[in-house]
């Protein structure tokens, strides 16, 4: 399969188009616009910081299904013991950003300086949403999710 190269016009190839590992297309820029066009079609931005915009749309989907979450006896003491709380767009900017900083036993990041000035946009028109846990009162963890149900990650 063919990985395309995208210009300032605003447009995408065809989802069925992708390579056997997702890859559909490079460069483009991470405009509302695109990024819309993006997610409705369940294609996706994701590259390193010095690299050119990957854009992905593999055909398996990680999917965590509510029935298969187990909570161990050791987290359901730690519940017990500390007020841990699950919020909606509380603070969705600070999330992103803590997602975004590198964390012990971790390479890198996949959330860019420009990544997240887009994704900012995004929840500013209503398209993009986080979920944040908080443990007594402090922001220990969170998610994002853009055009709602289309796709949640960290």
């Amino acid at each position: 399969m063919a990985v395309y190269r995208l210009d300032d016009t605003i447009w995408l190839p065809k989802p069925e188009l992708a390579d056997d590992d997702g890859l559909l297309a490079v460069g483009g820029d991470l405009s509302v616009e695109r990024l819309v066009l993006a997610y409705s079609n369940g294609i996706f931005p994701w590259f390193n910081p010095d690299d050119p915009i990957l854009w992905w749309c593999p055909k398996e989907r990680f999917i965590i299904r509510p029935e298969n979450i187990h909570i161990s006896h050791s987290m359901k003491k730690f519940m017990n013991q500390h007020k841990v709380e699950m919020k909606l767009d509380r603070d969705f900017a600070d999330t992103i950003h803590r997602c975004r900083m590198k964390r012990e036993a971790t390479v890198g990041t996949w959330i860019t300086d420009d990544m997240e000035k887009a994704y900012c946009e995004l929840h500013k028109f209503g398209l993009a949403n986080s979920v944040e846990a908080y443990i007594d009162g402090e922001l220990a963890g969170g998610a994002l999710r853009c055009l709602h149900r289309q796709m949640l990650f960290r």
